[in-house]
């Protein structure tokens, strides 16, 4: 009896432990997982092999798919965004944040995809597994697409400029990659040998409903084949190449000339007469404002449709922060502050914007709101031109009917010179044309019939745009094109080697030091360090293969001297195992 009671409880122990296991580790076996895991890492694949497997030679097969995924699935990732860039634009080509980011996300959707699926090989959750993360995956995309719409557009055109360096990049990953690879394929070619020399008939018609060698050399073509493949394409990428800054020197546009938005803004209070004077000094072609009319109609120069955010107001009036600017008579309206919340903000309005000297923060602290005409003023001394946004006042305001016709009136009385002012309102317009044909009529990012029909020669687009065929058919037409909101180096760089004349920025102190396009190379160089990327490339993965086929073939053949010697046997460990 004590010999049968102690002979139950093991078993009934046994049976405890099972129950209180968790269910995962019923169905994945969890030392290959970390072994693999190990693998990536240490490339130390070797575990301890049990007396007893709870599955199969085929299905410990299947936990050994997970690192090669991590390969193929970086592999796919990299040629799609090549694949997307060629098929959505003429050129190749973020916001290097967004890019790095959505491309780090995209990958490990795929592992994560792979890995489940891998997962749910040994249950019945296999499709369940699968349609949830693609549903997981196409709500992040649905957001991405529907909220950052912009931001994508912005992802294609700094594509089109790091591409050539996104393309030798990728070649140097693929190298570095080529490395595990090869120690897998090698690896697994080294065991299916040294199986097919061990097996005998009876073994083989044993193992025939799961013939190990068949998987082996499956899994070979299943890892091997899509690596070489992108490989391959890579090599060949830059055949259809077409990035604007990869051209001959002779060939490069003139720089662009600068529109100040706002003036300087990171040089003065946007919309001040300091702000204008700064651009001037950094070489400004023309002067950008916006432009409001007070209550007892005196144009002036405001962006917002209230007064909070760049003047004083919510310390002299609180009460009427929230009231629109067109509400205001002029002689309160001059009264108030309009450089304290940028020379003593204590968040600087621009990031990595330079902190002022002593005497611009104390001038820039006693600004006030200028007049249309003192604009006018400064750009007829310096022989700036003059573009604007005209906002219409409130509802109440007596001018909202004529607002367009009192402004053109007052820029006439001024006496500027006529073609230094780039009429961009679109409202009254022929009323414009034939009160001030001097006027360089500038439009929207309108059909070129109707510009043409129009006679408008110039337009004012957003640089987005820029993405869609590069504005070809404006260009064509020959309408002259200024963009806004240039203000990083590598969109200026885009917009001069994509012949843009013109763009309005913030950075025009940075911008104008600019002596030649960022990232710019000859064809003739690209087409050198391409060659001798995929020489170099090519000479470095056989070497890698080469030295990993070296190392399991003499592991191999002390294995085959072993077992003559012995009359033993001996089966390589992998982790399969």
């Amino acid at each position: 009896m004590p010999m049968k009671a102690n002979k139950i409880e093991p078993q009934s122990q046994t049976r405890k432990q099972k129950k209180d296991t968790p269910w995962i580790l019923h169905i994945f076996n969890h030392k290959c997982f970390v072994t693999t895991i190990i693998g990536c890492y240490s490339c130390h694949w070797k575990i301890r092999q049990e007396k007893k497997f709870k599955h199969g030679q085929c299905c410990s097969l299947r936990e050994r798919l997970f690192y090669p995924y991590l390969v193929i699935s970086f592999c796919m990732s990299v040629l799609l965004v090549f694949v997307w860039v060629e098929s959505s634009n003429e050129y190749n080509g973020f916001d290097w944040v967004i890019f790095i980011g959505t491309g780090l996300w995209f990958f490990w959707s795929i592992v994560l995809l792979s890995f489940l699926g891998i997962l749910a090989a040994y249950t019945s959750l296999l499709l369940t597994l699968i349609l949830l993360v693609i549903v997981i995956c196409s709500f992040f995309f649905w957001i991405l697409f529907t909220y950052w719409k912009d931001r994508w557009l912005t992802v294609g055109l700094s594509l089109q400029v790091f591409a050539p360096y996104i393309h030798l990049s990728s070649i140097a990953m693929m190298v570095i990659l080529s490395w595990p690879l090869a120690f897998y394929l090698i690896h697994l070619e080294g065991e299916a040998r040294i199986r097919r020399y061990q097996m005998t008939c009876n073994e083989r018609k044993r193992n025939k409903r799961c013939n190990v060698l068949t998987k082996l050399r499956a899994l070979q073509v299943a890892i091997g084949l899509p690596f070489f493949l992108i490989l391959l394409c890579l090599y060949l990428l830059p055949l259809g190449n077409f990035s604007p800054c990869v051209q001959e020197k002779n060939k490069l546009a003139p720089k662009p000339d600068f529109f100040g938005h706002r003036g300087a803004p990171m040089l003065g209070p946007e919309n001040t007469i300091m702000s204008f004077e700064k651009a001037v000094e950094h070489g400004a072609y023309g002067l950008e404002s916006d432009v409001h009319i007070s209550y007892d109609h005196v144009p002036f120069l405001m962006h917002d449709s209230d007064l909070r955010r760049t003047t004083n107001i919510k310390e002299v009036l609180p009460d009427a922060s929230l009231t629109h600017p067109s509400l205001f008579d002029w002689d309160f309206l001059s009264t108030l502050n309009a450089g304290k919340w940028f020379s003593h903000a204590p968040i600087k309005p621009f990031f990595g914007m330079k902190p002022l000297s002593k005497a611009d923060r104390e001038r820039a602290g006693n600004q006030k709101i200028p007049k249309l005409t003192e604009l006018l003023e400064l750009a007829q001394k310096e022989k700036k031109f003059v573009i604007f946004d005209l906002n219409g006042p409130a509802p109440n305001h007596s001018l909202r009917a004529l607002y367009v016709r009192h402004v053109v009136s007052i820029i006439l009385d001024s006496q500027i010179e006529q073609h230094l002012i780039f009429w961009l309102p679109n409202f009254e317009r022929e009323y414009v044309k034939k009160k001030a044909p001097g006027f360089q009529q500038v439009g929207r990012l309108l059909p070129v019939e109707r510009l043409t029909k129009e006679n408008i020669t110039r337009i004012n687009a957003d640089y987005k745009n820029l993405f869609y065929n590069g504005m070809r058919e404006y260009r064509a037409a020959n309408i002259s094109i200024n963009l806004y909101l240039v203000n990083e180096p590598w969109l200026f760089s885009l917009a001069w080697c994509s012949r843009i004349p013109s763009v309005t920025t913030d950075n025009i102190q940075v911008l104008n030091e600019m002596t030649q396009p960022s990232y710019f190379m000859t064809p003739k160089y690209y087409l050198l360090v391409w060659i001798l990327m995929d020489i170099l490339s090519a000479v470095f993965i056989v070497a890698i293969f080469y030295f990993h086929w070296w190392k399991e073939s003499k592991q191999e053949k002390f294995l085959k001297s072993t077992s003559i010697h012995t009359g033993t046997l001996f089966f390589a460990v992998t982790p399969s195992q």
